[in-house]
């Protein structure tokens, strides 16, 4: 994926967008996909909505740190017909277990993000301090 260049990068994730709608595993083919990608020191404010890069300017500045990889997972499955109606929130928590923050993503009754490869129910989430919930999430098509 960082290899091409961002007219190559625009169509292997339109291509991924595209598998995922008949796919029997979506939510673990774009985890997938995703984590492949090289992560870097921090890139986007996770605290400030306002500053988000959307997906294209994501995709053109090619550079990825947990938050960002967090957010181009949720730009993958909203810009679908698939998860087109789903509920997704982001919040940011601590897990005072790993003394870690961590970027999650719900969609609908699972979390993304506690684990790398794939989701979980929210219930099976262990307990964690909230540090920002966002719940109004910009949305493109």
């Amino acid at each position: 994926m960082v290899e091409k260049d961002y007219l190559g990068r625009i169509k292997l994730w339109r291509t991924l967008r595209t598998n995922i709608e008949d796919s029997q595993t979506p939510i673990k083919d774009v985890l997938n996909f995703w984590n492949t990608v090289p992560v870097s020191g921090i890139a986007v404010d996770p605290y400030d909505i306002n500053r988000w890069p959307n997906p294209w300017e994501l995709l053109k500045e090619n550079n990825y740190c947990e938050f960002s990889k967090m957010l181009a997972i949720y730009y993958t499955l909203q810009l679908t017909a698939r998860f087109s109606h789903s509920r997704f929130e982001i919040h940011i928590v601590l897990d005072q277990k790993e003394s870690a923050i961590k970027y999650l993503l719900f969609v609908d009754n699972h979390a993304l993000g506690y684990y790398n490869d794939r989701s979980i129910t929210t219930a099976e989430l262990p307990k964690m301090e909230s540090q920002m919930r966002h719940v109004k999430l910009p949305t493109y098509q």
